[in-house]
């Protein structure tokens, strides 16, 4: 299986940033990492070695991408409005860096978002912000409210909140948004998304769903046995859902 590395400075994060690819051809997978994941995550977790088969018939190839989270949404000693900053900067190396990037490894025109846990929030998040980029999503074990509080995860603004914050929790502005350009994009996309049924996040699934729904946007939500938040599972999902 064909693996490279990449590294080089970003001008919109000032600092490093580094990044893995797994494969030669197919459908292009941007590859967001967990909370306290990096770009090595997949290959740690063993997720490149359960789905090889794809990688080396040339079906997918993955963009395995860094975090930044420690210094957005989980710098706790940051303000929160310099919190939702620093992902904005995120987004924009995503966007005017990654992206460029993969358009010049490979040609195909197929690009699927994906990650697990606060990956799944970022590949969720980014499609449907900027949903001609996108033709699917596929996310394992996510939140798609940042401000829901529940077990051991708390809101991740402390109770501040503000446009920015607003435009940046998909179950909040995807139930008023009314651009039909827009929502026919997010319509086209093939939508995923997974989640077990002991998960903390399982109620914002299910309501995450009735908004899309709402929206007249098909997707999937395939409800797992168990808690389903590791890599034991994320690696079968892989193998199903990528």
């Amino acid at each position: 299986m064909k693996r490279d590395y990449h590294r080089w400075h970003s001008p919109n994060l000032g600092r490093e940033m580094e990044l893995l690819v797994f494969g030669h051809a197919g459908e292009r997978v941007l590859i967001f990492p967990t909370r306290d994941g990096r770009f090595h995550e997949y290959e740690d977790i063993r997720i490149v070695e359960a789905i090889a088969p794809k990688l080396e018939a040339g079906e997918l190839q993955l963009f395995c991408i860094d975090s930044v989270a420690h210094e957005s949404f989980y710098c706790f000693w940051c303000e929160p409005a310099g919190r939702v900053k620093r992902h904005n900067e995120f987004e924009r190396y995503v966007l005017e860096e990654v992206l460029p990037f993969i358009n010049e490894c490979n040609p195909d025109d197929r690009t699927v978002a994906h990650g697990c846990s606060l990956g799944a929030f970022h590949a969720v998040n980014i499609s449907l912000r900027h949903p001609g980029l996108f033709t699917r999503v596929v996310a394992f074990s996510g939140r798609y409210d940042l401000t829901w509080a529940v077990e051991g995860f708390g809101d991740l603004f402390d109770g501040y909140y503000d446009d920015e914050i607003y435009y940046h929790n998909p179950s909040h502005y995807l139930p008023n948004l009314r651009c039909e350009d827009t929502l026919a994009l997010i319509r086209r996309m093939d939508i995923t998304l997974v989640i077990g049924d002991e998960d903390p996040f399982l109620e914002n699934n299910r309501q995450f769903g009735d908004v899309l729904q709402s929206q007249g946007i098909e997707h999937r939500l395939h409800v797992w046995q168990g808690r389903a938040h590791k890599g034991h599972y994320w690696r079968r999902m892989a193998a199903e859902y990528l």
